[in-house]
């Protein structure tokens, strides 16, 4: 009688899409991925509308995009379409893990309402960053972290990320019961503290990637800031 095998288990291989029209920064950005996660499939775009194809057809884990690019080919790069692509994306990819790097972080002021509720991972840097301060966002993101420290003008903070400060650590309640308080789903919770810990500016490094430790590190950081007593 023969034996039935185990089907072996299926490796998602990682993908990976850039989206600049800069050759030099492109080729840079693609040597540095390259070599940190060599068996990826690494796609580019060089305009909104490839970029657009991409994800539509390829579904990338992350997407590493500039903002200063053109719509087609032949056209000028400019900021605005950029932005318009990027807050398309996010409006249709919910869940899609972005990390734009680029020389125009700030301009990403004028879509901050889109980047609080996007459930993807969301991180941004400078392209005058080191290779090692990139990759560092680039797990970030692939994470699921919102890392939008750059572009924040001042502490904002949101009634239902506040009521999740109070019911964790004044109440002592943890994501289920907050869930059931907030009449949310546990999911929405876990989505609130990634806001909560960039607000606070609190992130993997920090708690060395202990979900503990980082609530600890929270907590601290709310009440030094006076948001819980």
């Amino acid at each position: 009688m023969m034996m039935s095998q185990e089907s072996p288990e299926i490796v998602k291989t990682l993908r990976i899409l850039v989206v600049d029209d800069h050759p030099i920064v492109l080729g840079g950005t693609l040597e540095l991925l390259k070599g940190q996660y060599p068996d990826a499939n690494i796609l580019t775009a060089g305009t909104t509308e490839e970029a657009i194809a991409q994800i539509k057809t390829n579904q990338p884990d992350l997407v590493v995009m500039d903002l200063s690019i053109p719509k087609t080919a032949g056209e000028t790069a400019q900021i605005g379409v950029g932005i318009e692509c990027l807050r398309l994306l996010m409006e249709t990819y919910p869940d899609q893990n972005f990390i734009v790097q680029s020389s125009h972080i700030k301009s990403l002021v004028r879509m901050k309402h889109c980047i609080e509720v996007h459930q993807g991972g969301f991180t941004i840097a400078d392209k005058s960053l080191s290779g090692r301060d990139l990759l560092t966002r680039i797990d970030w993101a692939l994470q699921g972290v919102t890392h939008t420290k750059d572009i924040q003008t001042g502490l904002e903070i949101k009634p239902e990320w506040y009521d999740v400060l109070r019911l964790a650590f004044k109440d002592g309640l943890q994501d289920k019961a907050i869930a059931k308080q907030m009449n949310v789903a546990e999911r929405t919770v876990r989505h609130y503290w990634t806001k909560i810990y960039d607000v606070l500016g609190i992130y993997p490094e920090d708690g060395k990637k202990d979900g503990k430790n980082t609530r600890i590190q929270t907590e601290i950081k709310a009440r030094e800031v006076g948001l819980i007593d």
